[in-house]
């Protein structure tokens, strides 16, 4: 172990049946894991952590059911997390933490009930529901951190009596905490950090003296909140919900982005920490902070100048309180005396550091990580054999991966400054460290690995001004009450949304029937809620019939969707929208409560979204309806849609396609999460194959070629209209509305054309600014330019568009099909001919496989540019 071998996977092992114990931790083995490991049946301990293995795991393993002890972190494996897993009947500790595999969880872990240690981190690939460990009681350690898992948090997780470490940060979790939490009583540390949980938290959390970290969630306090965020072992930073920001009472440290509470006459320009160290005024350079603030697991400090929050404790290393300051003895090279000093002492963490700059002036500034590796040596000794790797995050923007200090500076015990430029738009500035579970835990020693860092120092890009006179101070005070006007008629213009669906039905006997996974509401509940379907409480008239708001008996919020009675084409569509919706669950799904059939009246009741739907959000009419969409929000937003539509194609029981997505049927939360809606027009696809629609349904603008053209229907056709909608999302313009010039249809013709000039961001929003991440754009740009390919083969999966937004994958190039061209140029020709005559209707010849001569009848409807073609067969 730790001898720092190379080469591939020495197979003489293989040859040793007898083996029980193998680990080569900590060496640079490289290559993949022989099949042959398999026939080591009597192993009962494989630790194979902190190597360079890569490729799939052998299917082989699963023939070592002996095995008690499986550890495979930090290595760079591919593929997903193998369902044999579930043939270790008798294993107790299983590591699968930074090693590059994919998720989901596989659901045969269920399996493994004899486990008292369970870690698994940091997983690539899509979302997964929570895994199922509810026959696993013996757990004493479950860490399930980064593993993209969203939706509630089982209550069966608060029986593990057993459990003394619970991780399940840096996930999507939602919902409140589980009451059940409350009888963890021997829980030493639990870690709910970097989730979607709301509710309010429970007293019990303030109450014992427990380490337990929930900051960055999005909880309401809906009783009461702290007047100050506690500084002992409960981390409730950024922990609020981001409707608390505009309330006085609470402390910006609860708040989302951490506001500045202080006047503008106090802001400063720049900001000096000796990390872990004393103050330190180094003559000609800068008088540094000093930072001394007791250890802790889950530590919030907050300074006047700054903040420090810190996540984790290290695993394994049985000490009863983890040092987080560490102290260097011998003097480093090529550096003066008195800098040598700020290199003295540097903060460290096993999980997640952050240090927040407070109220600073906003403008361009230069942030200066200082590192040096103190704790690791050069010699031959043991300590020479550990490796440090985390990741740096400025703004939520990484700008290290894989940092290994040692590496960078050249050696142990040398300084390294890494100097980045960053953007404070709010008066604070973020600086994140993070173990992805990456580098040695056991070598030189426990609890030696995790983000370490010296010193930090930020200095403005700008000539600050020497005094903040009265006038400037009137001047921020009038644009900040002028902006908190704006942003107040903007709240109240947002109460109103927009609803689809509707029509005429009497299928009450056929919806009865279906094996509906919601509830059932009576008219009269639905008429009490709505007030009798008042029209002050009508906030949408969709397609397919009205939209209401209302209010039920137990304050739940609702929108109804009332099927109108003008179509008889409504009928299959409710019934169809019925059974699939009320089997679906998902974060970025709009959520169906139940319906209402009674007589001839078809309800559908869903949750009530606050801020109305995309469409109007990106492109509103005036300030009450357009909202002011940051780039971390329009991230979050394509990301989500991205999400939800990598659970209809590919995660789902049932594979559904959309047939129309865009901007209008993406509605937006109170904390502006998106969510697909409308899924009554969505055509099932359980078989995965290509096939033939005899009605075409779908939207002028954001309809794939084929579709339009030859019916040729796939999940491939979302993707098309995901690529277009992202487009939108960054360039804040509507591709039916925005044409630069008559020779452009579409602002996705110009995306083309402006990509083979080299100026693609010429498209990024100009309300934008400079306020975002010019690479972050081009990967939404580039994603959005590959989901629009003409080629349908040549689209993205949308589980693939997910992992590049994400950055776990890289974007792919962008191809073409010289066989799809013609398909789209007489694509590009209706379009533009509807165009001119948009009342007319067009009829372009088609070749589909079942007729003999076919041709495509397109009805053109000038209003919402809604394109609806139906297959019609000629006489010959």
């Amino acid at each position: 172990m730790g001898n720092r071998l190379s080469g591939p996977f020495p197979k003489v092992l293989t040859n040793i049946t007898s083996l029980t114990n193998l680990s080569i931790e900590g060496n640079n083995f490289s290559g993949s894991i022989p099949p042959e490991i398999g026939e080591l049946i009597n192993l009962q301990k494989l630790i194979l952590s902190s190597n360079a293995f890569d490729g799939k795991l052998p299917a082989k393993l699963a023939k070592l059911v002996n095995l008690t002890d499986m550890r495979i972190n930090d290595n760079n494996f591919s593929g997903k997390i193998p369902d044999f897993i579930g043939n270790w009947k008798h294993i107790q500790k299983l590591q699968i933490q930074g090693c590059s595999l994919e998720g989901p969880i596989p659901s045969s872990i269920s399996a493994l009930t004899s486990l008292s240690d369970l870690r698994i981190s940091d997983l690539k690939g899509r979302g997964s529901p929570f895994p199922p460990l509810l026959n696993i009681d013996s757990l004493k350690t479950l860490i399930l951190r980064n593993c993209l898992i969203y939706g509630e948090i089982p209550e069966y997780v608060g029986d593990m009596k057993k459990l003394k470490t619970l991780d399940l940060s840096y996930n999507n979790l939602t919902g409140e905490i589980p009451g059940s939490f409350y009888k963890l009583t021997k829980a030493d540390f639990m870690y709910l950090t970097g989730n979607q949980l709301s509710g309010s938290v429970p007293e019990w959390i303030l109450e014992r003296n427990k380490n337990v970290d929930i900051s960055y969630n999005n909880f309401t306090w809906e009783t009461s909140s702290p007047i100050e965020c506690p500084r002992g072992s409960v981390n409730l930073v950024e922990s609020y919900s981001t409707s608390a920001n505009k309330l006085s009472r609470v402390p910006s440290c609860l708040k989302q982005t951490f506001p500045c509470s202080a006047s503008p006459s106090q802001y400063k320009y720049s900001l000096h920490i000796n990390c872990g160290g004393k103050e330190l005024n180094i003559s000609g350079v800068a008088k540094y902070e000093t930072d001394r603030e007791p250890r802790g697991a889950s530590m919030f400090y907050p300074g006047q100048n700054w903040a420090l929050s810190s996540t984790g404790n290290f695993m394994d290393n049985d000490i009863d309180a983890d040092d987080y300051i560490v102290t260097n003895t011998s003097a480093l090279s090529n550096i003066s005396a008195i800098q040598s000093e700020l290199y003295t002492t540097a903060r460290i963490s096993p999980l997640s550091l952050t240090y927040y700059g407070l109220c600073l002036m906003k403008g361009n500034y230069t942030v200066s990580l200082h590192f040096a590796e103190i704790i690791f040596k050069n010699d031959r000794s043991f300590y020479s054999l550990g490796k440090r790797i985390f990741d740096v995050y400025i703004q939520g923007e990484l700008v290290l991966k894989n940092f290994n200090i040692e590496e960078e500076a050249g050696g142990t015990g040398k300084p390294i400054v890494k100097n980045f430029t960053a953007v404070v738009t709010r008066n604070t500035l973020k600086i994140h460290l993070y173990w992805a579970g990456r580098g040695t835990t056991g070598i030189p020693a426990r609890g030696m690995y995790g983000p370490l860092i010296s010193a930090i120092s930020v200095v403005p890009n700008f000539q600050p001004p020497t005094v903040v006179g009265k006038r400037n101070y009137l001047v921020v005070v009038v644009v900040a009450a002028t902006a908190a006007i704006v942003i107040a008629l903007m709240v109240l213009g947002i109460i109103w949304r927009k609803g689809w669906l509707g029509g005429k039905i009497s299928a009450e006997k056929e919806l009865r029937g279906l094996d509906l996974q919601t509830g059932i509401f009576s008219l009269r509940q639905i008429k009490a809620a709505t007030k009798n379907f008042d029209a002050k409480n009508k906030i949408g008239e969709g397609g397919f019939g009205s939209v209401y708001k209302g209010l039920l008996s137990d304050g739940t919020v609702i929108a109804v969707k009332q099927l109108s009675s003008k179509s008889k084409q409504g009928n299959r569509e409710f019934v169809n929208e019925i059974g699939m919706i009320s089997a679906l669950q998902h974060p970025n799904l709009v959520k169906l409560y139940g319906c209402c059939v009674e007589g001839n009246q078809l309800l559908l009741v869903f949750e009530y979204m606050e801020n109305n739907c995309l469409s109007r959000a990106l492109f509103g009419k005036d300030a009450t309806h357009k909202l002011k969409l940051d780039w971390p929000t329009r991230q979050k937003i394509c990301l989500g849609i991205a999400r939800g539509l990598a659970y209809l194609h590919e995660e789902s029981r049932i594979k559904i396609v959309h047939r129309d997505i865009k901007t209008s049927n993406v509605l937006l939360d109170k904390n502006l999460n998106a969510k697909i809606s409308d899924f009554g027009l969505a055509k099932l696809n359980e078989d995965d194959k290509t096939h033939i629609s005899t009605r075409i349904a779908g939207t002028i603008g954001y309809m794939a070629p084929e579709y339009a053209m030859r019916g040729y229907l796939t999940n491939k056709a979302d993707v098309y209209s995901f690529g277009v909608v992202a487009l939108e999302i960054v360039s804040g313009k509507s591709n039916t509305n925005y044409r630069p010039n008559e020779d452009f249809v579409y602002l996705l013709d110009w995306a083309y054309v402006l990509r083979e000039r080299g100026s693609l961001l010429e498209l990024v929003d100009p309300d934008l600014g400079s306020e975002y991440s010019s690479e972050e754009a081009m990967v939404m740009l580039n994603v959005a330019l590959l989901c629009t390919n003409a080629s349908p083969t040549l689209r993205p999966t949308m589980s693939q568009v997910v992992g590049m937004l994400e950055g776990r994958t890289a974007v792919q190039d962008l191809l073409s099909d010289l066989g799809f061209s013609s398909i789209n140029s007489k694509f590009k020709a209706l379009v533009k001919h509807f165009w001119q005559n948009p009342s007319q209707t067009i009829s372009l010849p088609s070749n589909g496989p079942n007729t003999e001569s076919s041709g495509l009848n397109i009805e053109a409807e000038e209003r919402g540019h809604l394109l609806r073609v139906s297959s019609v067969q000629s006489e010959v």
